[in-house]
């Protein structure tokens, strides 16, 4: 009887130590493509009335992220871009090293009291890349022409021997 404890015990055990190594395995890849943004689904932001993005929307990726059948247009990125590119921040950014390589809108979605909905895409993010180190999302808003926010996010790894 004592043999038999000690063999579930075991087994016990190691079933609990392969599920720590992959879930270990698991959130190192993920952190990973996260870090490296390498997902292939496109980025939307969805936001409610005069909160853009403001954690209202769903999707993939928990709220404010969503993802599906949304194109965006190569005028409506163009546009984006261009506006980021005229901000002297945006400007300081790409001359570091930053690539440009994503454009997300943020879509307004308004429900009027008859019920009519209208959705618009009047601000997006510019998401800057340096290499694997450095992230930067750009806020534009589209209407007024001009970049609102700029949030930068950078990584520090130092290895040990």
């Amino acid at each position: 009887m004592i043999w038999l404890e000690r063999k579930v015990k075991l087994l016990l055990l190691s079933t609990v130590l392969i599920l720590a190594i992959l879930s270990g395995i698991a959130v190192m890849v993920y952190a990973n493509g996260a870090a490296n943004d390498t997902t292939t689904e496109p980025g939307i932001m969805l936001g409610y009335g005069g909160c853009p993005g403001g954690g209202h929307g769903f999707g993939r990726r928990g709220f404010g992220w969503g993802g599906g059948s949304i194109t965006v247009s190569q005028e409506y990125k163009d546009n984006v871009i261009n506006i980021a590119k005229n901000d002297s921040d945006v400007q300081n950014l790409l001359a570091d090293g930053y690539n440009i390589t994503d454009v997300r809108p943020i879509i307004n979605t308004i429900v009027e009291a008859d019920g009519t909905v209208t959705m618009k895409a009047t601000t997006a993010i510019v998401v800057l890349s340096q290499n694997t180190t450095g992230r930067a999302f750009v806020t534009v808003n589209v209407e007024e022409g001009k970049v609102t926010e700029i949030v930068i996010l950078t990584r520090t790894v130092i290895e040990k021997p």
